[in-house]
């Protein structure tokens, strides 16, 4: 099954559009996990299986395990989700763009290495630091096109032949990039009318969405924005306010209660 397939499968089986990003932060693990020789693995595992039956996918993201050193855990993470959680995707949010074989190195990594079903994407460089992403058709491409960080303005919002960058971003990816139909793009909660500009643009291709949560992006306007015709095609980010819902024993029991949580505010607005 493809991440495509899988993804959608996700969004009926659980009923849930929640995406829950796995950032480690080891200084803000509860005190008794700190004490874990492998913490950033035991602490994620308890988060993934807390939060599992809440969740269309997982989104661990790369810089937080390889700053700590901690790409094996990363990697028996990923192999722990596809075990016991058969059938939710993993998206490895990495944000790769580069040119040749760096490219293809970057998507061996991700899909081989790591054993992601997806893999974030920078499109800066073009089409062809994409390409060995995209030629992958089992595996998502999920490419940045109006972030949710407030820095996004100072080059996605530039006019290119009077239109936004990013509009001419979401353009391209819908008429030249997803011709293997595993393209979705990034699109921040932070700015909603922009998640109703790029759901016209391309329709009914899948958007993550980052900004929910921590960074306060609301729910509703993103739902009422961005949804497909079938009330799916949001795959709605929340790291932090999941992951350290508590700082004490019960972590795993509050992140799974954030998730739920998420997902019944979500389910209100479809």
């Amino acid at each position: 099954m493809n991440f495509m397939q899988a993804l959608r499968d996700r969004w009926n089986t659980s009923d849930s559009l929640v995406c829950v990003g796995l950032d480690p932060e080891p200084a803000r693990f509860p005190a008794h996990v700190r004490d874990d020789p492998d913490a950033v693995f035991a602490f994620c595992r308890d988060i993934v299986d807390a939060t599992a039956a809440f969740a269309c996918c997982f989104k661990p993201q790369i810089a937080h395990f390889a700053a700590l050193g901690a790409e094996d855990a990363l990697q028996r993470l990923i192999a722990h989700v596809h075990a016991a959680h058969p059938g939710v995707p993993v998206i490895l949010d990495a944000k790769r763009g580069d040119i040749g074989s760096t490219a293809q190195h970057y998507a061996t990594e991700a899909f081989d290495r790591f054993a992601a079903d997806a893999v974030t994407a920078n499109p800066y460089l073009g089409g062809d630091a994409l390409q060995p992403f995209l030629d992958r058709a089992d595996k998502g491409v999920v490419i940045l096109c109006r972030t949710s960080n407030a820095g996004a303005q100072d080059l996605q919002d530039l006019l290119v032949d009077g239109r936004p960058l990013y509009q001419r971003v979401a353009e391209t990816i819908a008429s030249r990039w997803n011709a293997n139909g595993n393209c979705a793009v990034v699109v921040g909660a932070t700015w909603p009318a922009q998640l109703r500009e790029v759901r016209a643009i391309v329709g009914d291709m899948p958007f993550l969405v980052p900004g929910v949560g921590a960074q306060g992006g609301d729910v509703e306007a993103v739902v009422r924005n961005a949804k497909t015709a079938d009330g799916t095609g949001l795959i709605v980010s929340s790291s932090r306010a999941i992951l350290y819902a508590s700082d004490g024993r019960d972590f795993a029991k509050a992140a799974g209660a954030a998730a739920k949580a998420l997902r019944d505010e979500i389910n209100r607005h479809r």
